[in-house]
Parts: C-alpha cells; sequence; structure tokens
C-alpha cells in the first residue's frame, strides 16, 4: 500500500524539544503523526457502479466492498445532487457495505469511503455514478387553481399513474408536502388509486397562506415506477365565511368569521326532490345557467317539468345543486320548501350571496330530509367525515385501508338537483 505503517510503540524516553518537534531517544522514529493526511483508498475499496462507468440502475442496490489486502472499511458516505443522503448498513467486520433505501432514478451520487489498513491508519476515497433516467414517471397535478380561497377549500392531488399497492402510497404521501402559515395539523385521504385531498382538522386559519410542493422526482414509487417533475401550488385563505340553510325554519344564516352578518329567507327541495344534508364547499359561480328538467329525468310535459334561466348561481355539488336566484318561489321562501334540491332566493338576495361567498366558503344544510352530501365524486364533502375517520385514508396510519391498498375508486351519485 501507498502509505506509512502504523507506528509502532518504543520502550524509551521521549525528550520533548519543542511543542512542534519531537525526537525519540531510542528506538525506530514516528513516521506516521496523528495530523498526517489520510491515504488514498483507491487500491482498497470497490464499488458496484465506478466512476465513469455506463448510468447504473437504480433498482439495484448499492454496494461498497473491501478488496481483502488488510484493511476494513470504517465508514460511508452516499449523497445525491441535493445533498440527501442515502442510507445503508456497514458489515460488523467492515467488509462490506449496502444501501437499504432505493436509488433515485436519474441523479448523480457521491460516495465518500472512510478506511484503515491492518495498522490503523486511516484512508479515504471519494468516487461518483449516475444513474439511468426513469421509463415510466409518475406525477401530480395539485388543485385548486393558483388564487384566495375559503376556510373549507381541500388540496387536491391528481396522479398520472394509479397506486393501488399501500407501500407505495405511502412513498407517494411522504413526498407530497403540504404547509401553511400559520401551520396546521393536517393529512392526505386517499380517494382511490389516483386521487389524494389533503385538509385540515379543522378549517384552515384566516389568511393562512399554503404551499403544496412535490418531492418525488426520481423517487422509486413501485416496482420500476419512479417519480416526475410536478408544478407545486400556492393559495391564500381569506375570510372565514359559513352559511347555515336550515330546511325547517326556511333561512340561511351567513356568518362571516364567527359573527352573523345576514339571515335571508330560502326555500329548499320538496319531497321527492330534498336538499342533501351536511357540509359542502362553494365550487364555481356562474351569472347563468339555463335548466331543464329533462337533465334530471324528468320528461317534457309533466307536471315536474321546468326550463328556467337562473341568475346568480352560486354551485355547491357537481350534479347541480346550486344557491340561486329563485323569483318564481319568493312566495314560499321562508315558509315552505318547494324546489328541486336547490336553495332559492329571491333575486336581490341571490346577487348579495353571490357577490360575497368565493370558492372554498362553507355551505351546510341541516334538517332537511334528504340524504348525507356524499364524501367523495360530488364536489367537496370532505369536512363530513370525523378527524378519525379521515386520518384513515391515509396511508402512512398503520392498519389503515389506505395503508393496505384497499382504497377502491370513488363511484358519484350524481343525481342532478335544481
Amino acid at each position: 500500500m501507498n502509505h506509512t505503517p502504523r507506528i509502532r510503540a518504543v520502550s524509551c524516553i521521549a525528550l520533548f524539544v519543542s511543542l512542534s518537534v519531537v525526537a525519540t531517544a531510542c528506538g525506530e522514529p514516528d513516521r506516521h503523526p496523528l495530523s498526517a493526511a489520510p491515504y488514498d483508498a483507491a487500491r482498497q475499496v470497490s464499488l458496484n457502479a465506478e466512476s465513469g462507468a455506463t448510468k447504473v440502475d437504480p433498482d439495484k442496490p448499492l454496494e461498497v466492498t473491501s478488496k481483502g489486502d488488510g484493511g476494513r472499511i470504517t465508514d460511508v458516505t452516499v449523497t445525491d445532487g441535493a445533498g440527501h443522503y442515502l442510507a445503508g448498513e456497514l458489515a460488523a467486520d467492515g467488509v462490506r457495505w449496502r444501501s437499504t433505501a432505493p436509488l433515485a432514478a436519474g441523479v448523480k451520487y457521491t460516495v465518500r469511503v472512510s478506511t484503515e489498513d491492518d495498522d490503523g491508519a486511516p484512508g479515504v476515497r471519494t468516487l461518483f455514478f449516475e444513474t439511468a433516467p426513469a421509463k415510466r414517471f409518475l406525477t401530480a397535478e395539485f388543485g385548486p387553481k393558483a388564487g384566495t380561497y375559503g376556510v373549507g377549500q381541500p388540496i387536491t392531488a391528481e396522479l398520472s399513474l394509479a397506486v393501488a399497492e399501500g407501500r407505495g402510497r405511502q412513498v407517494v404521501e411522504r413526498a407530497l408536502k403540504v404547509s401553511s402559515k400559520p401551520a396546521v395539523k393536517g393529512s392526505w385521504h386517499w380517494v382511490d388509486d389516483k386521487t389524494l385531498h389533503y385538509r385540515p382538522e379543522e378549517y384552515w386559519p384566516v389568511g393562512a397562506t399554503v404551499n403544496v410542493t412535490s418531492n418525488l422526482q426520481g423517487v422509486k414509487v413501485a416496482g420500476k415506477l419512479y417519480g416526475g417533475r410536478s408544478k407545486p401550488l400556492k393559495i391564500t385563505i381569506g375570510d372565514r365565511l359559513e352559511a347555515v340553510a336550515d330546511a325547517a325554519s326556511h333561512t340561511m344564516t351567513v356568518k362571516r368569521n364567527g359573527e352573523v352578518i345576514k339571515t335571508l329567507p330560502v326555500t329548499t327541495g320538496k319531497p321527492g326532490f330534498e336538499t342533501r344534508n351536511g357540509i359542502k364547499v362553494v365550487l364555481a359561480k356562474e351569472y347563468f345557467v339555463r335548466m331543464r328538467s329533462t337533465s334530471i329525468g324528468i320528461a317534457a310535459g309533466s307536471s315536474e317539468s321546468y326550463d328556467l334561466p337562473v341568475y346568480y348561481a352560486t354551485r355547491v355539488t357537481w350534479s347541480g345543486e346550486y344557491v340561486h336566484a329563485a323569483p318564481w318561489s319568493v312566495g314560499s321562501q321562508g315558509a315552505a320548501n318547494v324546489s328541486h334540491g336547490c336553495i332559492g332566493l329571491s333575486t336581490s338576495n341571490a346577487k348579495w350571496f353571490f357577490e360575497t361567498v368565493r370558492e372554498g366558503d362553507i355551505v351546510e344544510v341541516v334538517n332537511s330530509y334528504g340524504n348525507m352530501m356524499d364524501t367523495f365524486g360530488n364536489g367537496f364533502g370532505d369536512w363530513n367525515l370525523s378527524w378519525d375517520k379521515w386520518r384513515e385514508g391515509s396511508a402512512l396510519v398503520p392498519g389503515s385501508e389506505a395503508s393496505n391498498g384497499n382504497v377502491t375508486a370513488v363511484s358519484a351519485r350524481l343525481r342532478p338537483v335544481f
């Protein structure tokens, strides 16, 4: 080896001439002071992905081995270009180090190996290699689009490919990061194999800033599927605006940041067309909508048929439930439920509501004889799940359905109502 052997002990009296010069009275001279630089361990270690070699398969573990010529490995550090460490284990005899975490695809790595020889002299070797790029990429498209939303707005992630296996879901969920200022406790929930929703335990704080990012790029998800680059998202949260429509009292109470700002007379769904109960989130605002009974299966010419121009329509379900102007039912508003499922107001009140709310605001219906709002598939019914139930949809919760890969695709029960 091209290094000085370890110093042998000498049994003589040392004479210290000065702090920087040391001489021995007898025996062999000290040829390896502690301040000596580590020797080059190039001939002592080998890597199964040598520097300059063809790009290596990221599906294979990385191995660093001692060539067995009288030395051993004492430490191995592997980092990527971003400074992330690759986990691994060193054998007790120092003969082999092996990675325990998967390599990323299309990434350059730096390997720093520390060694020592039979005499205990330290050595070091730095090597480089690059993994081959992935052939299949998984990306996430975050929603909603950038902007300001109400406190009930969930974050959505639509994956480019299905991830059904529990371990792969864990990788994905760990890589999809949601942070907010002020900080909140929140969780992802697997809606189906390609869709995740994120919400806090409670509604978002007023004025919060929410950032969503993905650390999936290059990360192995499952099999030969690796993460690709995903566009980050930033949204802000406005005032806490909640509207509670009581089908029994035929009123809708609107609160801003906990204070009642208006109570409006309304009508909700009549028997056979009852408005869904539960918490809904404003999905969109449409100044004009043409509402036809044929779109919900009511034949033209029947006693229930209609074809109406509707203004100031605030959508709360994809199947067609709105808060909208219904001038034809003003006589019943505040007194009876006569709609086909929507919340009807006078034109002036509907205009005020339309101009007051934004996407992500809360509309809750109570005391209706209708079914509960669907949790998924017909808008955002996310808040109708308790926090414990919501967490059961996370693949990071041990024993949850999502961690076992048992979440099935949502089948939306879309019954258009107006």
